[in-house]
C-alpha cells in the first residue's frame, strides 16, 4: 500500500511527458503558437471577416537574391471616396467596424431602385439586396461595379496568398461626379486625390494598431524601391501610390484651349510626389490639356464621348492610323447619356477606317513627361492615344529612361516590346483564367527575351467587371483547400459574415479571391504562367529602381558649333544651323526645299559617340544617314534609315570615336525641306 501512491505519481508523470511530446509533434511550435505569429494581429476587431489562410507568409529572397511575389499594378482601394463619394458603396475599412464599412449607399435601400449607376453599368433595373454585412446576398459580386471589393481583410488574404506589391491608384473623374445625382462632397479632382492619399495612410495606421503599433502591420506604404524590397523581404505587402484621373493639376482643355500652365504642372507634380505618389497617368477617358486618350468602345464609348463634350466642348476626333498601332474603335452604339447633350447636339459618326485619335501628346504634356522624369516617377501609358504613347516612348528612348508602365491592358499590344526594351513593366487586366493565360502565353517569348516577370491589374473598384465563374462542373475546378504558390500556406474558401465565396461558382467577387483566381490560372494555363507572375515583384522593382538611378546623359552637341548645306530664309525668324543645338525645343534649323541636305556639328574634340537623337519638325527626313568623322573630311555611316516617319528618332550604334557628327538627308518626307528642333549627341 505504501508503494502505490509513488507508482501513481510516476504513471502520471510519464503520461504528462507523452502528452507534451505529442503536443510538440502535432501542435504549433512556440514560434507559431497562438498570439505569437507575426502575421496574425493581436487585436483584430470583432466581429470581422475571416482570412481562411493558414501558414506563415514567405520572407526573404530566392537563391539569386531576388524578391518573390505577385504584383497588382492597378487597384483602387479608396474609389469609394471618388466621384462625389456615393458611386462606389462601402468602405475599405472603418474604425466603427465591418458593419459600418460594408454597407450600401443610402439611396440603394430598400431594394436598389435608385442604384442608377448600377443599372447603367450592369443592365436590368439595378434592383438588389442592399444589405452587405453580414448576409452579402447580392454583393460583392464579379459583375457588381458599384460595391466595395477592397475591404482590408480581403486585401490581407491576397497578401497571405502571395501578393507582395499593390499599386493603389488614387482615382476620380470630375465630370462623372458632376452628372451623378448622389454625392456628398466637391467634384474637384485634386481634392479627392488628397483625401484618398490620406485615407491610405489612415488604413496603414489602422492595420498597425492591430499589430501593436506603428510600423508593425503588414500593409506598408513605400516611397522608394529599396524600401519596397525591405518590406517584401520581411514578408509584408509593399503599397505604392499612383494617380489615375482625367484632369490632373486642373489640366483640362476647353475648346482646345489649355486651362493650366507649366507652373501648375510643376506645383501639381511636387504636391503629388510629397504625398508619396510615384506613378501616374497623364490622361484618362477624356482628352485633356496634356494628351489625347485611347477611346472606349460601343455604348460605353458613346457615354464617355458625351462626357468628353460636356467637359471640353469637343467630341473625340479621329484620323487614319499611320502604323500597326490603333486606338479602340468608338462604335456607334446608343447610350442613355446622350440625353444629357444640349438640344441639337449629337454624337458624331466615325469612319471605321479612321481609328486613331488626332490628339497626341501636347507641349504641356511633354513638359509634364519630362517633369516626371526629373522626379524619377513612373509614367502609365495605358489610356493614352497611340499618338501620345508613341511620342512618350520616343522621349524615353532618347533619354534611355526605363520608367514606363502598362498596368491593365489599355495600351496597344504592339507597344509591348518597346516597353520591355526600355526596361519597363507590363501587367494584364484581371481577365478570366482562360483569356489571361492565352495572352500571357502570347507574350511569353518576349518575357524570356528580356528576362522579366509579369503582373496583373485587378482594377478592383474601377468599374470594369471581373472574371465570371467557370462553374463547379468544369473539368478542372479550383479544389479547396489548396496550397499557395510558395507551398507554405493552405488556402480555403473565404468567409465573411454569413457568406462563403467559391471562385468556381461566384467568380472573382472581391479582392480576397485573387489567390483563388491565380490557382485557377495554374489549372488552366499551367505553372509557367504562375511562375512568371511570381517573378512580378522583382521585375516591377527593377523598373522602379532603374528609374530612380537614371541620370540625364550629357548632350555633347549642346551649344556646339554647327554648319549646314543650306538654311531656309525667313525675314521674321532664323533657321540657322545653331538653332538645332541651342537646347531650346522651340527653335529649329530648316534647310532649303530640296534633297541631299546636311547638318554638321563640331563637338570640339574627339569623343566616343554611340547615340544621336533627332527631334524633327513636320518637315522630316524619310531617308537619311547619321555620319561620323574625326577630321571633318572623311565620313563613315554609323546609322541610317529609309523609313523615317518624323517625330523623335533615336539612332543607337556601337560607340565610335568622332569629333564631327553629320545628319545627311537623302529623301524628304514632305514637300518642304529638312527641319530639326534639336539634335542630341551622346556617348551611349
Amino acid at each position: 500500500m505504501a508503494g502505490r501512491p509513488y507508482r501513481r505519481r510516476k504513471d502520471v508523470t510519464v503520461v504528462s511527458l507523452l502528452l507534451l511530446v505529442l503536443a510538440m509533434a502535432l501542435g504549433p511550435t512556440p514560434s507559431s503558437a497562438a498570439g505569437t505569429d507575426w502575421w496574425v494581429p493581436t487585436a483584430r476587431p470583432a466581429p470581422d471577416s475571416q482570412i481562411n489562410v493558414t501558414g506563415e507568409p514567405f520572407k526573404g529572397t530566392n537563391a539569386a537574391g531576388e524578391v518573390r511575389g505577385f504584383v497588382d499594378a492597378h487597384n483602387h482601394l479608396m474609389a469609394n471616396e471618388a466621384f462625389g463619394g456615393r458611386l462606389i458603396c462601402g468602405k475599405t475599412f472603418s474604425e466603427a467596424g465591418i458593419a459600418d464599412a460594408l454597407k450600401d449607399c443610402p439611396e440603394h435601400y430598400p431594394d436598389g431602385s435608385l442604384a442608377i449607376f448600377d443599372y447603367i453599368t450592369n443592365g436590368g433595373d439595378g434592383k438588389h439586396d442592399p444589405d452587405g454585412w453580414p448576409t452579402f446576398e447580392d454583393w460583392p459580386a464579379h459583375d457588381s461595379l458599384t460595391h466595395q471589393q477592397n475591404y482590408y481583410a480581403w486585401v490581407e488574404r491576397a497578401w497571405r496568398g502571395g501578393q507582395r506589391v499593390l499599386v493603389n491608384d488614387l482615382v476620380t473623374n470630375g465630370v462623372i461626379c458632376s452628372v451623378y445625382p448622389f454625392k456628398d462632397r466637391s467634384c474637384d479632382e485634386m481634392t479627392s486625390i488628397r483625401l484618398q492619399a490620406k485615407l491610405t495612410y489612415d488604413l496603414q495606421a489602422h492595420i498597425d494598431k492591430m499589430y501593436g503599433g506603428p510600423g508593425k502591420g503588414w500593409f506598408r506604404i513605400v516611397l522608394d524601391s529599396e524600401q519596397a524590397r525591405q518590406v517584401i523581404e520581411q514578408g509584408k505587402l509593399a503599397v505604392i501610390l499612383g494617380v489615375e484621373t482625367s484632369e490632373p493639376f486642373g489640366c483640362k482643355q476647353v475648346l482646345d484651349i489649355a486651362q493650366c500652365s507649366k507652373a501648375d504642372i510643376d506645383a501639381g507634380l511636387d504636391e503629388l510626389y510629397g504625398l508619396g505618389v510615384r506613378s501616374m497617368f497623364l490622361c484618362h477617358k477624356f482628352d485633356n490639356a496634356l494628351c489625347g486618350v485611347r477611346f472606349d468602345e460601343e455604348g460605353l464609348g458613346t457615354a464617355i464621348n458625351v462626357g468628353q463634350f460636356l467637359s471640353t466642348g469637343t467630341f473625340w476626333k479621329t484620323e487614319k492610323c499611320t502604323g500597326p498601332q490603333h486606338d479602340n474603335p468608338i462604335g456607334g452604339a446608343a447610350s442613355a447619356a446622350e440625353k444629357d447633350l444640349p438640344s441639337g447636339v449629337e454624337v458624331p459618326s466615325y469612319d471605321e477606317n479612321a481609328q486613331c485619335n488626332v490628339r497626341g501628346l501636347t507641349d504641356l504634356g511633354e513638359y509634364a513627361v519630362r517633369g516626371m522624369m526629373k522626379r524619377k516617377m513612373m509614367l502609365e501609358i495605358d489610356h493614352m492615344s497611340v499618338k501620345a504613347t508613341g511620342r512618350v516612348l520616343d522621349i524615353f528612348e532618347a533619354a534611355s529612361y526605363p520608367g514606363v508602365l502598362s498596368s491593365h491592358s489599355w495600351m496597344d499590344l504592339n507597344w509591348t516590346e518597346r516597353v520591355y526594351g526600355l526596361g519597363g513593366f507590363v501587367a494584364q487586366y484581371m481577365h478570366g483564367s482562360e483569356g489571361f493565360s492565352a495572352e500571357a502565353k502570347r507574350t511569353d517569348a518576349l518575357r524570356d527575351k528580356y528576362d522579366v516577370g509579369y503582373g496583373y491589374g485587378t482594377d478592383m473598384n474601377g468599374v470594369g467587371g471581373w472574371p465570371a465563374p467557370r462553374g463547379a462542373d468544369t473539368a478542372n475546378p479550383v479544389t479547396y483547400p489548396y496550397r499557395s504558390v510558395d507551398g507554405g500556406s493552405v488556402i480555403d474558401r473565404q468567409t465573411t459574415g454569413e457568406r462563403t465565396w467559391d471562385l468556381n461558382t461566384d467568380g472573382a467577387a472581391h479582392y480576397g479571391l485573387v489567390p483563388d483566381w491565380i490557382e485557377d490560372i495554374r489549372l488552366v494555363g499551367g505553372q509557367d504562367v504562375v511562375d512568371d507572375l511570381f517573378r512580378g515583384a522583382e521585375s516591377y522593382l527593377d523598373t522602379w529602381g532603374a528609374s530612380e538611378r537614371h541620370r540625364a546623359g550629357v548632350n555633347l552637341a549642346k551649344n556646339a558649333p554647327a554648319a549646314a548645306s543650306s538654311s531656309e530664309s525667313n525675314p521674321f525668324t532664323s533657321y540657322a544651323p545653331g538653332r538645332a543645338v541651342d537646347g531650346d525645343d522651340g527653335t529649329r534649323w530648316a534647310s532649303d526645299w530640296s534633297d541631299d541636305q546636311w547638318l554638321r556639328i563640331d563637338l570640339g574634340s574627339t569623343n566616343l559617340v554611340g547615340k544621336v537623337t533627332l527631334d524633327w519638325e513636320r518637315a522630316y527626313g524619310r531617308s537619311y544617314r547619321v555620319e561620323l568623322s574625326t577630321d571633318g573630311a572623311t565620313w563613315q555611316t554609323a546609322w541610317s534609315t529609309t523609313s523615317g516617319d518624323g517625330g523623335l528618332d533615336t539612332a543607337t550604334f556601337t560607340g565610335t570615336p568622332a569629333r564631327y557628327v553629320r545628319v545627311h538627308g537623302l529623301d524628304r518626307g514632305t514637300d518642304w525641306g529638312y527641319s530639326l528642333y534639336e539634335v542630341g549627341v551622346h556617348s551611349s
